[in-house]
């Protein structure tokens, strides 16, 4: 039975003996259950798993640097899950610190598995959503790696900061607007008009984007700004039609 098979009063229950087991194991310097719901097949007992973690840095000074340790054993764990689950849990605390789980973000960055780098693309995006300056240094170095993949999921990662501060990715977006990768100028479009459509952010992007010199990069990430104003029509803050008029002005 999965998770979101149980009841809400369940659900409940279950957290807290989740909970209770992680922080037994961390005082007791195990890994039983940790390893247990960190490598569950359902998605929500690793995400109860990894918020526990979190929860236990944040509130136990006493038992941090035993936390530490025991992310970096779930880094070498040869399943997947559990070392998505780690990555996971190292977001939870950079939301804070980034500092003391940098390594754990670098590692998962290369790994060999996707679910693994996704988490990283995750927690990049919580992370610089609540600790910026040090999560966007970290991005920056990486903004020209080698490695396709490496660009391409700093700039999905990056993502959510944008959102509501723009002007804070904008610069780095910049530096990708010339990648030779189709699959990295995709990520950088979709994200342009992720960081668009939110009251006050449209004028922000629209006015870096005059400043870029990649006029075809431009030129679809102003349709793709259009039509998220569409998609998004909900949330938006301006109409499709009010976003394209300002655009026309400006533009």
């Amino acid at each position: 039975m999965s998770f979101y098979d149980l009841s809400k009063e369940k659900r409940i229950e279950l957290v807290e003996i989740i909970n209770a087991a992680i922080h037994s194991d961390i005082s007791k310097g195990k890994d039983i259950s940790i390893l247990q719901y960190a490598s569950d097949e359902d998605t929500y007992i690793r995400k109860t798993a990894y918020l526990a973690i979190g929860k236990i840095h944040k509130a136990k000074e006493g038992l941090r640097n035993k936390i530490l340790r025991e992310l970096d054993r779930l880094m070498n764990n040869d399943n997947e899950k559990v070392r998505q689950t780690a990555v996971n849990a190292a977001g939870e605390i950079g939301m804070y610190d980034f500092n003391v789980i940098e390594h754990i973000i670098e590692s998962g960055l290369f790994d060999e598995h996707p679910s693994v780098r996704n988490a990283v693309i995750g927690s990049i995006k919580k992370m610089g959503e609540k600790n910026p300056k040090p999560v966007l240094k970290f991005a920056k170095r990486y903004l020209h790696h080698q490695d396709k993949e490496i660009r391409r999921e700093i700039c999905h990662g990056i993502e959510l900061r944008g959102r509501k501060y723009p002007e804070d990715i904008l610069p780095l977006l910049r530096e990708l607007q010339w990648d030779k990768t189709k699959r990295v100028r995709s990520t950088l479009v979709h994200v342009l008009g992720q960081i668009a459509y939110k009251k006050g952010c449209l004028a922000t992007v629209i006015a870096d984007l005059r400043k870029w010199e990649n006029q075809k990069l431009v030129t679809e990430a102003i349709e793709e700004i259009i039509d998220v104003h569409d998609r998004y029509r909900n949330f938006a803050a301006m109409t499709q039609k009010e976003a394209k008029e300002y655009i026309q002005r400006i533009f």
